[in-house]
């Protein structure tokens, strides 16, 4: 029983106890003074006819002319003149009539009352005995009036006091829900800080809770934090910040692999000329400072984008990888304008020459980057300042304007979308859900993310798209009862009518929501926590699982995210590809694994390539796994 029912049934068994007990008391005392007054009354009464009689001749007549004259002068019930042998001379008694209380109070309450007597004298010897009862009925009817007032007030004041104590169970009540639902969160490994409530004992209940959580989340970041350096350590390059030249590659294949809203972008190749002259005659320091300057000067661009990535290849190249769709001439002018501010600063020693082309799912990352260094050569050959892009006369685009494609997307979706089905596995090899990248039927063939999610960005059709996806991955779970997890667009999560509309249509497929895995870009919590704050509360009614993919960077910020109810997190590829290889990796997972756990949040691999990594992600205490490998072992 719940604290507040038991706080009611104190205040009211109170209530009824001193109101019963009230109402008790004065009946009782009603009660025992109106039988004093009826015995004083017989008494009385009794004495008065005897003396009247005693001077009276004792003829029957007579006498009965008075006892019918005292009968009919007060409410008697009998009055009976007994003489000394016994034998009664005069008797009168009353008729019967309609009971003016209920019987049942008159039951309860019946009085005991002894009738008067007095002797009647004739001369000097005793003539006989009056013998007087007086009648209860309005005795009766006077207690009961009194019991009705008494009664009436009562529950007047009962209802009052029961006002009066649910104004005060209210104000008791919304501290404690908070304190309750402090407990749920923290039971549910989500640390929150919730406003001291007034009352004093939840009050210490609550600040004890709150410091509770206040250290708990400062534990988890100083590990975030820890693991953080360590990731940072092991995939960034000490000097400039920038990816290694592996983790780089690593998240290049991934992208290309990837069949999602990231599998497309742009990529840029930017070296520094002549570095060991630059060296030779500045030192170390400066050259240093030289490419740190570069390698912020990308990042920044990158952090603009969005989802993006900066690594170093060598000594002198950097690479920037803009992920997903990209404004080429915003991108390219914005790369410009860095480059020469650069390289007017280190004039004249310095020059940047630099590569730009378009990459796409299925792309080969060797000829990605060979016709990358082929038009970074031919930049380099020039005045070494210029941006050179790489054309691809074999990509051809299926569509040629703006409003073939919207007619195009817009009819593909109309008549059905198709999900791919690509599993992910726990460590018992059991699938714990699909995910389900879009296809669309462009130009009479199943298209990837790849060929019309650019334009699909580009018409602002994402929200059309999402809710197609979620529609048909809601028909899918229905007819199969499998977990599927679909993807959202970073605009698609930050839209509050679109979460609107998934409400809508979750709330009516409540058994197929509890089965819906709901992916977003690892872009939105770094950049829109707020809206992926309201998403998180919007969804999580409904039983759906959200989780946030490609997190490496964004692994800091758990502790910000964990009172979200965030279910899962996908870490990058970069972290999890060749696992087995790489012990230091194997300690940063491994720490990952701990702090999601500590969380209750599922940490799944993504990118796994080799079933060899699958057994050591798991040992690691990872959750799941996804990627190539699993996809070849889908019949686990």
């Amino acid at each position: 029983m719940s604290l507040i029912k038991q706080l009611w049934l104190a205040i009211i068994t109170v209530l009824l106890l001193a109101f019963g007990g009230s109402l008790l008391v004065a009946m009782t005392s009603s009660r025992a003074y109106l039988e004093q007054e009826i015995r004083i009354k017989n008494a009385d009464n009794a004495y008065a006819l005897a003396l009247a009689m005693t001077q009276l001749p004792k003829d029957e007549v007579t006498l009965e002319l008075l006892v019918s004259a005292q009968f009919d002068t007060g409410h008697y019930q009998e009055i009976k003149l007994t003489e000394f042998s016994g034998d009664v001379v005069i008797r009168r008694n009353a008729s019967e009539t309609a009971p003016l209380v209920p019987r049942w109070f008159s039951s309860l309450v019946a009085f005991d009352v002894p009738p008067g007597e007095a002797v009647v004298q004739d001369g000097w010897r005793q003539y006989g005995t009056v013998t007087l009862r007086s009648q209860h009925d309005y005795a009766y009817l006077s207690l009961w009036q009194g019991t009705l007032r008494l009664a009436g007030w009562f529950t007047a004041a009962g209802l009052i006091s029961l006002f009066i104590a649910y104004a005060i169970v209210r104000r008791i009540r919304a501290p404690l829900r908070i304190v309750v639902r402090q407990a749920n969160d923290i039971s549910q490994r989500r640390f929150t800080i919730s406003p001291l409530p007034r009352t004093r004992e939840l009050r210490e209940v609550s600040d004890a809770m709150n410091q509770l959580s206040a250290s708990v989340r400062q534990m988890l970041e100083r590990e975030s934090e820890q693991i953080d350096r360590l990731r940072r350590q092991l995939l960034h390059d000490s000097v400039t910040g920038a990816m290694t030249r592996d983790a780089f590659l690593d998240r290049l294949s991934f992208q290309l692999a990837q069949e999602d809203g990231t599998s497309y972008g742009s990529m840029a190749l930017v070296r520094v000329t002549d570095l060991a002259s630059i060296n030779e005659r500045h030192g170390y320091p400066y050259t240093n400072l030289l490419l740190q300057d570069l390698s912020q000067r990308l990042q920044a661009i990158a952090d603009a984008h969005g989802s993006a990535y900066v690594g170093r290849l060598n000594g002198s190249d950097f690479s920037l990888l803009l992920c997903g769709d990209v404004d080429q001439d915003w991108a390219l002018e914005r790369l410009d304008d860095n480059l020469r501010t650069l390289t007017a600063q280190h004039a004249p020693l310095l020059h940047l020459p630099a590569a730009f082309t378009h990459y796409e799912f299925g792309d080969q990352r060797a000829d990605l980057l060979s016709n990358l260094d082929g038009a970074l050569s031919l930049a380099e050959s020039g005045d070494g300042h210029g941006i050179e892009i790489c054309s691809d006369a074999s990509r051809e685009s299926l569509y040629q304007s703006r409003v073939e494609w919207r007619g195009a997307l817009l009819n593909a979706m109309d008549n059905g979308i198709m999900l791919g089905q690509y599993p992910v596995i726990n460590n018992n090899r059991e699938v714990l859900h699909f995910e389900a990248p879009v296809r669309l039927n462009l130009n009479h063939q199943w298209r990837q993310a790849s060929a019309f999610l650019p334009w699909i960005s580009r018409l602002r059709l994402q929200d059309t798209l999402d809710l197609k996806v979620l529609d048909e991955a809601l028909k899918i779970i229905r007819r199969h009862q499998q977990p599927l997890g679909i993807n959202l667009s970073h605009e698609s999560a930050t839209n509050p009518n679109l979460v609107l509309a998934m409400q809508q249509r979750l709330s009516n497929n409540v058994d197929a929501a509890t089965r819906l895995w709901i992916e977003v870009p690892e872009s939105i919590a770094r950049a829109d926590i707020q809206a992926f704050r309201y998403l998180c509360r919007a969804l999580r009614p409904f039983g759906c699982r959200v989780g946030i993919e490609h997190v490496g960077a964004a692994f800091r910020q758990l502790g910000d995210l964990q009172d979200l109810g965030l279910s899962y997190i996908k870490l990058d590829a970069t972290l999890t590809r060749n696992v087995s290889q790489k012990p230091e990796q194997q300690t940063i997972l491994r720490g990952m694994a701990t702090l999601c756990h500590s969380l209750a949040i599922l940490a799944i691999a993504e990118g796994v390539e080799d079933e060899q990594d699958i057994d050591i992600l798991f040992e690691l205490g990872l959750d799941g796994a996804t990627g190539p490998a699993v996809t070849a072992e889908s019949g686990m």
